[in-house]
């Protein structure tokens, strides 16, 4: 089974060696590690570049410089996996993160995985030992739906969820949850109990939670509700 992982890049060269180091030292010979640039201005090419011409499994690609969503939609086509994993760039994986995600898919027949994580600091001092605790996160369409636990850095799920979600809907205000709510409807999820990675918080961070106006936050609700309603009835059967 071919792994694919999807890493959306942008300014991140105080972190991102380290991601790239803990991501490849999961993966097998022939996986690969896909990471689109959105046009950093920083030295953020370069390490990949780097790390690209010692490592022919890390594909450094260009980014549609449309902002984070498209970055991550442009990444996850360019995959060729069986499974694919969504990165953040300024996280860490723990040793055993394929692995036992991989083990899961196996034992649950699932269609997505979600795994804990523990959140740190830039310094990955620990702030809580665990992200579903602290977001309350669980399966369940509604539920997710108004309070989301799909994170994309800890998110894998197999290639045949593609056939419904790409191209992402242009409404939809976050990429993950997108993908969880479809593999919610097309397939089951599996909640993985188990911390599987250092969840980075730091000045810097790219894919931030967003708590703006009620009236925003409804918005965005319905906009998703009705771009994943639309996109079943057109991939239905």
């Amino acid at each position: 089974m071919k792994l694919s992982v999807a890493l959306a890049a942008y300014n991140g060269e105080a972190y991102i060696e380290e991601q790239l180091n803990s991501i490849l030292q999961n993966l097998g010979e022939g996986d690969e590690l896909i990471v689109s640039d959105d046009g950093s201005t920083d030295g953020t090419r370069d390490i990949v570049r780097d790390l690209a011409a010692a490592d022919g499994r890390v594909k450094l690609i260009d980014g549609p410089q449309k902002g984070l969503i498209k970055n991550f939609e442009h990444a996850i086509a360019a995959c060729n996996g069986d499974v694919v994993f969504l990165s953040d760039q300024d996280d860490v994986w723990h040793a055993d993160k394929a692995e036992t995600v991989l083990a899961c898919f196996e034992e649950t027949g699932a269609a997505l995985v979600l795994h804990d994580a523990q959140m740190t600091d830039n310094e990955r001092h620990v702030l809580s030992p665990s992200f579903f605790a602290f977001r309350g996160s669980r399966a369940g369409y509604a539920k997710n739906l108004w309070k989301n636990s799909y994170i994309g850095c800890c998110m894998a799920f197999k290639k045949e969820l593609l056939d419904v979600a790409l191209p992402f809907d242009d409404r939809i205000p976050m990429h993950d949850q997108w993908l969880g709510l479809l593999a919610e409807k097309r397939g089951n999820v599996a909640f993985l109990q188990k911390v599987l990675l250092d969840y980075r918080r730091h000045e810097g961070t790219v894919t931030k939670d967003h708590h703006g106006k009620f009236s925003a936050m409804v918005s965005n609700r319905w906009n998703m509700w009705r771009a994943v309603k639309k996109r079943l009835r057109a991939t239905k059967g």
